[in-house]
C-alpha cells in the first residue's frame, strides 16, 4: 500500500472537515423553520426588546447614585459631588428611558394593546422614578442601620454596604419595586432575578416590605409577589414566604390574588422556616423558630418552635472496635 505524504494527509483531512461543515446550513434551515412555529419561543421582529445587560448596567449605575463614593475609584468630595451626581443622573436617564420605552412598546405589540404613546410615556415614567431616588436613599439607610443593629458580626456601615448580600438584594428589590408600581413591564423582574442569581435571595418586586428590613446571611430566602412585610422585620437564611401549591386552574384564577403571607412589625423568622398562604398572618413581635412549617396565622407576641428533639451523644462505635482489636480482644 502506498503511503501518503504529510501534505496529502492534510488535504484529505481538510476535505473531510469541509464535508461536515457543509451540513451546518441544513441545521440553520431547521432553526429558521422553528422560528415560524408557535411551539418555540423567540423574538424575531424589527422592534427590539429590552436588553438584559443594559438593565444590569442600570442597577450598577443606580448603586453609584444611591451610595455615592462607595463603588468608584476616584475621590468624591463636596467640591465635585454635584458634578458627579449630575453626570451619573443624565447618563442613567438616557439609558433607563430607552429600556423603559422598549419594554412598554414590546408589551403593547406582544399583547396587541391600544397605543399608549410609549416614547413620551417612557420619558415621563423615567423622570417619575428618578424623583423617587432621594426617598430610596433614606429607606435604604434604615435597612443598613437595621443590619448593624441586628448582626453583632457587623463592624461598620461600610462593611455592610460593601459585602452584605442581603443589602444588595434589598437595594435591587427597592429599585425594582418602585419601577413595578409604575407598571413598567419586564424590567423589574429582570432586576430581581439578577440579584437572585448573584446573592441566592429571591424577592419578587411586587412584594411590599417595610422599613428597617434585615436579611442575615440570606442564601435561599424566597419572598413571594403578594407578600406583605412590616417594619423592623428580621429573617435568616433559607426562609420561604411563599404560596401553597396550586393546580393549573387555581394558578390562573389566583394570579392577581393574595397568595403569600403577611408578616407584621418586629417579627423575627429563623433559618429554614417556611410560611405559606395568602391568609396566613404572623402577628407583630412574634418569633418563628428554625425549620418551622407554618400554614395558619399566629397572634401577636407568639413564639412558634419545633419541639426539641432528643440528642444522643456517645463515642463512635468504630473507635471502640479498633481499640479492642489493638488489645487483641
Amino acid at each position: 500500500m502506498k503511503r501518503l505524504k504529510n501534505g496529502d494527509k492534510c488535504k484529505n483531512e481538510i476535505k473531510s472537515a469541509k464535508s461536515y461543515r457543509d451540513q451546518v446550513p441544513s441545521v440553520v434551515h431547521e432553526l429558521v423553520a422553528s422560528c415560524s412555529s408557535s411551539s418555540c419561543f423567540d423574538h424575531v421582529s424589527a422592534e427590539p426588546i429590552p436588553y438584559r445587560e443594559a438593565i444590569i448596567d442600570i442597577l450598577h449605575r443606580l448603586a453609584l447614585i444611591l451610595y455615592p463614593g462607595y463603588f468608584i475609584r476616584t475621590r468624591l468630595d463636596s467640591i465635585n459631588l454635584e458634578y458627579y451626581l449630575g453626570q451619573q443622573m443624565i447618563t442613567l436617564y438616557e439609558i433607563l428611558s430607552e429600556q423603559i420605552i422598549l419594554a412598554i412598546r414590546h408589551d403593547c405589540i406582544r399583547h396587541n394593546q391600544p397605543c399608549v404613546h410609549c416614547e413620551p410615556l417612557g420619558h415621563r415614567l423615567t423622570l417619575e422614578f428618578l424623583r423617587k431616588l432621594p426617598e430610596l436613599r433614606t429607606i435604604l439607610a434604615k435597612d443598613i442601620r437595621a443590619a448593624l443593629d441586628g448582626d453583632p458580626a457587623a463592624k461598620s456601615y461600610d462593611e455592610i454596604i460593601f459585602s452584605y448580600p442581603g443589602i444588595w438584594a434589598i437595594t435591587v428589590y427597592r429599585i425594582a419595586h418602585a419601577l413595578y408600581h409604575l407598571d413598567i413591564p419586564l424590567i423589574p423582574r429582570i432586576m430581581t432575578e439578577y440579584a437572585h442569581g448573584r446573592t441566592g435571595i429571591d424577592i419578587h418586586p411586587g412584594a411590599h416590605i417595610g422599613e428597617s428590613f434585615f436579611i442575615d446571611h440570606g442564601t435561599g430566602v424566597v419572598i413571594g409577589e403578594t407578600c406583605t412585610i412590616g417594619n423592623r422585620v428580621r429573617i435568616y437564611q433559607g426562609v420561604t414566604l411563599g404560596a401553597l401549591s396550586l393546580s393549573r386552574a387555581e394558578c390562573k384564577r389566583l394570579r392577581s390574588k393574595k397568595r403569600h403571607p403577611s408578616i407584621e412589625d418586629d417579627v423575627i423568622i429563623y433559618a429554614n422556616a417556611t410560611i405559606l398562604g395568602g391568609a396566613t398572618v404572623v402577628g407583630a413581635r412574634s418569633v418563628i423558630g428554625g425549620n418551622v412549617w407554618l400554614t395558619h396565622s399566629v397572634p401577636p407576641d407568639t413564639e412558634v418552635f419545633i419541639k426539641k428533639q432528643d440528642l444522643i451523644i456517645g463515642a463512635k462505635q468504630f473507635k471502640k472496635q479498633a481499640s479492642r482489636q489493638r488489645l487483641g480482644k
